[in-house]
């Protein structure tokens, strides 16, 4: 039996608001299509980014990653966590801050991209740090 799947439901957003969330998304296709989604050039990529940026907090990574899968039906479904957390962390990035990225695995061969802010998880439904063992981490500092 399958399990019943429901979107993220949209946000009231400005035009200013969606015209961001629009141009993060596609800044988040073109680096994918970049760095060809390979993970060390997309850990590098966000490490670049994220050099002078504060640490971004819960409030503005909600807000951005509602503007995220308000705009995009592929970030509001539960197989965009890779663009939809890319696209969260550019967003937040044009306001000067940086959530923290993180890529993790779980056996069988499942993976899930999240970000986090003040050490909590954003716009999961469940912690994914009890499902998954990150692997991949980027900070704002452009740390791992």
């Amino acid at each position: 039996m399958s399990r019943l799947r429901v979107l993220l439901p949209p946000q009231p957003l400005t035009l200013r608001q969606r015209l961001a969330a629009h141009a993060a998304v596609a800044a988040a296709r073109v680096l994918l299509w970049a760095t060809r989604a390979r993970p060390a050039r997309l850990r590098r990529a966000l490490m670049v980014l994220g050099r002078g940026a504060a640490p971004a907090t819960v409030v503005t990574t909600a807000a951005a990653h509602g503007a995220v899968t308000t705009v995009s039906l592929r970030c509001a479904s539960p197989h965009g966590c890779l663009l939809r957390s890319l696209a969260t962390v550019l967003l937040c990035r044009t306001r000067g801050e940086q959530p923290v990225w993180r890529v993790g695995v779980r056996a069988p061969a499942t993976s899930h991209a999240w970000v986090e802010a003040g050490g909590t998880p954003v716009g999961e439904h469940e912690d994914p740090h009890r499902i998954y063992t990150p692997i991949i981490t980027v900070s704002a500092e452009g740390t791992p």
